[in-house]
């Protein structure tokens, strides 16, 4: 079965282009996006050799699922989706930070936490927790937004200090944040999960607060099965994740951490295949919907040319 792996487009009025890990993202006229995400698989900071079928189309259709379920909390990006693999909306100018929250001590901050860390972005963290407790209440932990590297947790002073981002623009994103953290909180309890911590992206578009990349996709956001959420905790155990944690699970028992001097190990036709299974069961559990892969698998390519023109050709940007 045919992936994209990689998009090389001319569309009329075509300004920029950027490839990121996942997505490729055309500029339009200097108004407009075509963000095309792609089959790519990215897992420790490296992009994997192969592309997973179906999975461009699962991380476009979630993401546009919840744009549209929070769009009255508020306004995002996207004005269309035209091709299951695309979305089409507002260029925004981006702010410098990413706004993190966390509903419960996992990942980067359980780490931190064992390391005997007991702030984090500022934010204090009360003594006595264990790895996937939850917090009283979610604590927002922003980062900076890194063009090489990876990206540093950074405090609400420092970011207001630094002038990354004026104060009424980041009380109104803290705002944002928790009501969308709250709102997927709700959809996820919906499906017999919890949303554990997730990040979320805003830009400017003619000094209006924009909704933008991507909204509780399981590449930005980690969700535990909610039954024996409770049992798994008091025993200390490890909590049953809704995630792409099994990718990196593979990739370890393979002997590949991103490591340098690690060689990524050889993905077959099973592996490839069982991956895509795991994303299609992710969008049909966090979402709620059935999956209906697209048809037009054959020639991918062709069709995305296609319907991006088409839009193009019949919308502009207001």
């Amino acid at each position: 079965m045919k992936t994209i792996t990689a998009t090389n487009y001319h569309f009329p009025g075509q300004k920029s282009f950027y490839k990121g890990k996942v997505r490729d993202v055309y500029g339009i006229n200097d108004d407009m996006l075509v963000m095309i995400v792609s089959d790519r698989v990215s897992a420790f900071d490296v992009v994997l050799p192969r592309g997973i079928p179906y999975k461009g189309q699962v991380l476009n259709q979630t993401a546009a699922h919840f744009m549209k379920a929070t769009a009255d909390i508020v306004p995002n990006w996207i004005v269309a989706t035209p091709h299951p693999m695309v979305s089409v909306g507002k260029l925004c100018q981006p702010f410098k930070v990413e706004m993190v929250i966390r509903g419960y001590l996992s990942g980067h901050a359980a780490r931190e936490y064992a390391a005997g860390k007991r702030e984090l972005s500022g934010v204090k963290m009360p003594e006595g927790m264990r790895e996937n407790d939850g917090f009283r209440e979610p604590i927002i932990t922003p980062t900076t937004k890194a063009d090489v590297g990876h990206d540093e947790d950074i405090s609400r002073d420092d970011i207001l200090k630094l002038g990354l981002v004026e104060k009424t623009h980041y009380e109104q994103l803290e705002h944002y944040t928790r009501m969308l953290f709250k709102r997927g909180t709700e959809m996820a309890a919906k499906q017999g999960l919890i949303l554990v911590d997730t990040k979320y992206e805003f830009g400017l578009h003619d000094g209006k607060i924009y909704l933008i990349d991507e909204v509780h996709t399981p590449d930005s956001s980690r969700y535990f099965y909610k039954e024996g959420y409770e049992e798994r905790q008091k025993k200390g155990e490890t909590q049953k994740q809704l995630s792409k944690e099994f990718l990196r699970q593979w990739l370890i028992e393979n002997g590949f951490q991103g490591k340098p001097g690690q060689k990524i190990p050889a993905m077959d036709d099973a592996i490839i295949e069982a991956v895509s299974k795991r994303y299609i069961e992710l969008y049909e559990h966090i979402t709620g919907l059935k999956f209906i892969a697209s048809t037009d698998m054959a020639d991918p390519e062709k069709s995305i040319e296609e319907s991006v023109l088409k839009f193009l050709g019949e919308h502009t940007m207001a």
